[in-house]
């Protein structure tokens, strides 16, 4: 498994809306709101083999009152 970063700026009042659906996927191992430029950012484990874009586009990129993300790819955990 691959382990990925994702953040999420959500639509003016979206976020807890964006949240709820992307916590029904049942695709991140964990899920916070943030300060900043970003509203949530998820921890994601992508499936070896797969397309860590497309799995994105397909799982959680979709979800109504997104409007941008930024991914961050992880190499090793110390």
């Amino acid at each position: 498994m691959r382990c990925v970063f994702v953040q999420f700026r959500c639509q003016p009042g979206k976020t807890y809306e964006v949240a709820d659906a992307i916590y029904d996927r049942e695709v991140v191992s964990e899920l916070y709101s943030t300060s900043g430029d970003f509203d949530l950012i998820a921890k994601v484990y992508i499936p070896e083999g797969e397309d860590v874009g497309h799995f994105l586009t397909n799982s959680l990129f979709d979800i109504p009152g997104i409007s941008r993300t930024v991914t961050t790819m992880t190499f090793r955990a110390f």
